[in-house]
């Protein structure tokens, strides 16, 4: 099944999406927990990410609801295994129990909304929260663009604060090694190229890339303010006459705040083609946090993400030694 949806993606000449499920045959499927997969594309695509052997789904929502889902898709759903949850709030609660129980090495997002299932997530006392910073990343591939980009953070984090900011910023970086892009450039996006007292974007931008000479963002190369056409465009960044080492070839785009992240992601999904995966890094388990307007191509190459990011944490999680 899954060399089957390789071979289709790359028919579509999506190089991004299929990398990442060509890397998913070499590892086993992740035992997922499908937070509230109460409509057809959210139940779909975690049945479709079973088939395909990335994961390995408990299914966490109204069981009547689902089965009822299932039945109109003509799935049969008596090996799956369901928690029942009455409401969307009890089922994120659930769900994160599961993580938390070792049940489940990842979570999915289904059709709730954000807010519930992060609400859950960051309870200070059953959450699933660790000393990191808990962001989002955008995993894109654009047509017009040579190589994926990373934007973050577009979904979790609404106005974060410079040291907010180079914890998220770290997030991505470590996201983009996993990726094999072993010295990501890093643009730090304001509205201009200069510091500007007026604008704290470009405050910030300064700062971040201050700290990345110090070490205290490490692994990437971090310039900024950029402005985001002399992020992704050289010709740009020339007619500008912009020296940089970042400017026109960024891997990871840093966002002012989450609004212009998320204008700015789905502008380039809806009027630019561009295809999205999504993943919440930072806590105890990788989660998928899909759209609930996202396609399945695009909750499966997130499943694949959220695949190898527990595949790394195994293989790098210190053995235990008897005493």
């Amino acid at each position: 099944m899954l060399h089957e949806l390789i071979s289709a993606i790359d028919h579509r000449d999506n190089q991004l999406f299929r990398s990442l499920l060509h890397r998913c045959t070499s590892v086993p499927p992740v035992r997922t927990a499908i937070c509230w997969p109460c409509n057809a594309v959210s139940l779909s695509g975690a049945m479709e990410a079973y088939e395909a052997g990335i994961i390995d789904p408990i299914l966490v929502g109204p069981l009547l609801t689902i089965q009822q889902i299932a039945a109109s898709q003509d799935r049969d759903m008596s090996s799956y295994r369901i928690v029942d949850a009455r409401s969307e709030e009890e089922a994120a609660a659930a769900a994160v129990q599961l993580c938390r129980s070792g049940d489940a090495d990842a979570l999915m997002k289904g059709s709730l909304h954000t807010d519930v299932m992060m609400h859950a997530i960051l309870n200070k006392e059953r959450g699933l929260q660790t000393l990191k910073r808990v962001s989002h990343v955008f995993v894109m591939e654009a047509p017009l663009y040579d190589r994926p980009l990373l934007i973050t953070d577009a979904a979790i984090n609404i106005y974060p604060t410079l040291m907010e900011k180079a914890g998220i910023l770290q997030n991505a970086i470590d996201l983009a090694h996993l990726m094999g892009i072993s010295r990501p450039k890093v643009a730090v996006l304001s509205a201009v190229e200069t510091v500007c007292a007026a604008i704290t974007s470009t405050l910030d931008a300064a700062a971040l890339c201050k700290m990345a000479d110090r070490g205290q963002i490490h692994g990437a190369e971090v310039d900024g303010p950029l402005a985001f056409d002399t992020a992704v465009s050289r010709e740009a960044a020339n007619l500008k006459q912009l020296r940089s080492s970042v400017a026109g070839q960024a891997d990871v785009l840093l966002v002012p705040d989450l609004e212009a992240g998320n204008m700015l992601a789905k502008q380039l999904e809806y009027l630019g083609a561009a295809r999205l995966a999504g993943i919440v890094l930072g806590a105890t388990v990788p989660i998928v946090l899909t759209s609930r307007a996202d396609s399945t191509d695009a909750r499966m190459a997130s499943c694949a993400i959220a695949s190898l990011l527990v595949s790394h944490s195994r293989e790098t999680a210190p053995s235990t030694i008897s005493l």
